[in-house]
């Protein structure tokens, strides 16, 4: 089963008051045009399945299902895998050990309308990549999705790891390497996705201004993955940073940098222009035969202020529907780089590239639930400053849906 993903045209509708008089008048004329219909149209392909909510179409050949469509429920059972079962979860992701106390968020599971998303199998996901290769390719969170995944196979096959063959950076660039099933799992960390530096002369901090050159791809992993099978592109929250934004190295504008004589853009400018030359430069990569994927932007979960100004995210179940909205910049930040996604798809297919989207974005927004908080959790690595995490997520936790999309999304292109 392919996916594809298109703009959408919300619908609205009127209803009318019919008597019912009129209702029993039409009801067996009503009848004999449904059966014809049945007849006429049994043999054809399914329809579209629309959100409304996300302005997208999800088309299906088998079973017509949008399973990014859907309500977090109620889950008894325990999770995958937890801090003793699986000791590759980094420190900062590690809540149970570090002294999360409820485990309610670990309680429930993602369920789409109209289907079920079957269990993560570590074996059939093994079975699938046996002698290929995948990458996560962006920032931090998109580590995060990889760390999930080691912890989901590692009952099955244990990872060797192996960063060190290849890169001296072992801080922003991981390999693992599954001997029983020829299969490399690799974390090229590019936050921005496009070449970047410092501009700030008292050099790099948490929110200190950076250059972002956004008509070049960074080759720290552009120049890695010609020959993988998989890549899983995702970038997000280092655009809401001061940045100075550059094209063919002249300066065009920039984005909180608060300096004089340059003009000031929103971040979905830079944002939009990252993904953009991030998917051309796969596009045109001469041998590239890979599967993109792009996994949604992440949102965060900060309340009661900033980041940095003393904001957190205490809250210990998901958010209903009704209790959040999936609208302002968040949704703003998702569409544009949805509709930079849409248009490259749209060349990829011509060049006979396969571009799918994880459409997560809405998905995690209902779950503030799922986060680190304070380093009381997650190891702070200083003692003696307290950082509210809101933007990363506890392994286990509600990530590993993440995964459990991905081979649900493997199995149909398989």
């Amino acid at each position: 089963m392919k996916f594809q993903f298109i703009q959408s045209l919300n619908e609205k509708y009127t209803s009318r008051n019919i008597s019912k008089s009129v209702i029993l008048l039409l009801f067996p004329l009503f009848l004999i045009i449904l059966n014809f219909s049945i007849i006429k149209f049994s043999n054809q392909p399914p329809p579209k399945i629309y959100d409304s909510n996300l302005n997208l179409t999800i088309i299906t050949k088998i079973k017509p299902c949008n399973i990014f469509s859907g309500e977090w429920v109620p889950y008894s059972k325990e999770p995958y895998y937890n801090n003793q079962t699986c000791p590759l979860i980094i420190g900062q992701q590690n809540c149970m050990k570090f002294g999360r106390i409820d485990k309610v968020f670990l309680k429930w599971r993602w369920k789409p309308y109209e289907c079920e998303i079957p269990l993560f199998d570590a074996n059939h996901f093994l079975k699938l990549v046996k002698g290929k290769s995948m990458a996560f390719v962006g920032d931090s969170v998109g580590r995060n999705q990889m760390n999930s995944l080691l912890c989901l196979l590692n009952h099955v096959a244990h990872a060797e790891d192996i960063s060190k063959r290849y890169t001296n950076n072992t801080i922003n660039f991981w390999r693992w390497f599954y001997p029983d099933y020829n299969f490399t799992l690799v974390a090229l960390w590019s936050p921005f996705l496009v070449r970047a530096n410092d501009s700030d002369l008292n050099g790099h901090s948490n929110n200190s201004l950076m250059n972002l050159y956004l008509d070049n791809v960074d080759e720290a992993w552009a120049s890695e993955i010609e020959n993988f099978d998989f890549v899983i592109i995702s970038a997000g929250q280092w655009f809401f940073r001061p940045l100075i934004f550059y094209e063919n190295d002249q300066v065009i504008g920039c984005h909180k940098c608060e300096q004089k004589g340059i003009k000031d853009f929103s971040h979905y400018y830079g944002y939009m222009k990252a993904f953009r030359t991030t998917f051309r430069a796969i596009i045109n990569l001469k041998g590239y035969k890979g599967v993109t994927f792009l996994r949604t932007f992440s949102p965060a979960h900060f309340e009661n202020g900033d980041w940095n100004k003393g904001g957190n995210c205490a809250r210990t179940k998901p958010y209903t529907k009704e209790e959040i909205k999936f609208d302002g910049y968040i949704l703003d930040t998702y569409m544009t780089q949805v509709k930079e996604f849409i248009e490259a798809e749209k060349i990829a297919r011509k060049k006979g590239l396969k571009f799918l989207m994880i459409n997560t974005t809405e998905i995690m927004l209902r779950r503030p639930d799922g986060h680190p908080n304070n380093y009381v959790y997650g190891y702070s690595r200083n003692k003696n400053v307290t950082h509210n995490d809101c933007v990363h997520w506890c392994l286990p936790g509600p990530i590993d849906t993440w995964n459990e999309i991905l081979l649900h999304m493997l199995k149909m292109e398989t």
